[in-house]
């Protein structure tokens, strides 16, 4: 069994930021519930570079005052995931380094509308196992926002 000390507590909603993507400044609700992780994802159009299947979209940044961002990444697959209402979505899959905290790893998201959402990110269970956390739900924001910087392509 792995030492506590290699575990890192994080609240039920955390700062993050995805600097692959340019993207800082993100509320992340923290949802064991759920085994994959979602990002607010609007105007989504796949493409092709060198080959390869990639997808180009905007993530929402802000909570008052909405920003786009637009990105860019390489596709890892498309999943059919089922929400908690029970309704089924075809998604885009992509990996793109998370930060939160001291940490930064890789993880996978689905692309999704999540407008109605009071969270435009949701951290699943996969993430926070290949991260490390342990989840203390009586909390919020225990962790220090990720000091990353965006790149100029945010609108």
């Amino acid at each position: 069994m792995d030492s506590p000390e290699a575990f890192c507590v994080t609240g039920l909603r955390e700062w993050i930021a995805l600097p692959d993507l340019g993207v800082v400044g993100l509320r992340a609700k923290i949802d064991t519930g759920a085994s994959t992780s979602a990002l607010h994802a609007t105007e989504i159009s796949e493409f092709e570079r060198d080959g390869e299947r990639w997808v180009r979209f905007n993530a929402h940044i802000g909570t008052l005052v909405q920003r786009r961002h637009r990105c860019e990444a390489p596709i890892v697959t498309r999943k059919t995931i089922k929400s908690s209402n029970g309704q089924a979505q075809a998604r885009y899959v992509i990996r793109t380094l998370l930060a939160l905290g001291e940490r930064a790893w890789p993880v996978e998201f689905t692309l999704t509308c999540r407008k109605t959402m009071r969270y435009r990110v949701l951290l699943g269970s996969k993430a926070l196992v290949d991260g490390r956390l342990l989840v203390n739900p009586a909390h919020a924001y225990l962790l220090n926002k990720p000091q990353i910087l965006t790149s100029p392509g945010a609108q």
